[in-house]
């Protein structure tokens, strides 16, 4: 029997990727973070199988019920939110599964950040504005961030910034970004993206809070900022530039 960690994706249920949606289908028993997957996509479980919402569970209990299954010689689809490999908490799992020599694999989703630039209709990276992207996120009641990781430190090259967990932070990571980006830089506050109550705020480092505060959204909510997010004034890609020789194009 193997563990399925599975990456569902932003919250839409058909963004799913077709081979994490097959193992739920094939799977006896199920156990999802209800809190960030919804029910709708472990919905497709097969009849009569054990469908368990790890929501209200610590890990002693999910590590509990995977060896139970194992000991039944069952399959799981152990579904997380996102891409399971950006907060998705199961480096631990993983190392509980090592050490009772339980077979994992992984499964990747949309992540959060991807889901949120398709709902936007932007490009993270542009030529001469951003090449780079940074998934981070602020000190936090669970942990703390890394020493050298402060968000003040990542923003000085003023990369294109996917700001997890930190929506109620948002006055420290303004305060951050400011001196870096200027107080004009384009913010956008995507709430659930992808789900049927997503709720898109866009503004600039000097008002987002005061209209993410209008909104009285405080959890669940990514923050990307960037000058990616600005005019259309940039200038295109040499990909597709007719001038532009490479092996798939020599004429």
């Amino acid at each position: 029997m193997t563990i399925h960690f599975i990456g569902a994706g932003p919250g839409a249920p058909d963004l799913i990727t077709v081979r994490g949606l097959n193992l739920i289908k094939f799977c006896p028993v199920c156990l999802y973070a209800g809190s960030l997957v919804p029910p709708e996509v472990v919905a497709a479980a097969p009849e009569g199988a054990e469908v368990i919402d790890t929501a209200p569970l610590h890990l002693d209990q999910i590590i509990e019920k995977i060896e139970e299954a194992h000991s039944k010689g069952q399959d799981v689809a152990r579904v997380h939110s996102g891409d399971p490999s950006i907060y998705g908490a199961i480096a631990e799992q993983m190392r509980r599964l090592d050490a009772l020599c339980i077979d994992y694999d992984v499964t990747p989703g949309v992540p959060a950040f991807a889901a949120a630039a398709a709902a936007l209709n932007r490009e993270l990276t542009l030529p001469e504005v951003s090449q780079t992207i940074i998934l981070t996120r602020t000190d936090g009641k669970a942990s703390a961030m890394p020493k050298g990781e402060e968000l003040a430190n990542l923003a000085a090259s003023t990369p294109t910034l996917a700001i997890h967990l930190s929506v109620r932070n948002l006055k420290k990571v303004i305060a951050d970004l400011v001196p870096h980006y200027g107080e004009d830089c384009p913010v956008y506050v995507i709430y659930r993206v992808s789900w049927p109550d997503q709720q898109i705020i866009s503004g600039t480092l000097a008002n987002i809070r005061a209209k993410v505060r209008e909104a009285k959204i405080t959890r669940t909510a990514l923050i990307m900022v960037g000058h990616v997010f600005g005019d259309d004034d940039f200038i295109d890609s040499r990909l597709y530039a007719k001038d532009h020789k490479h092996v798939l194009r020599l004429k």
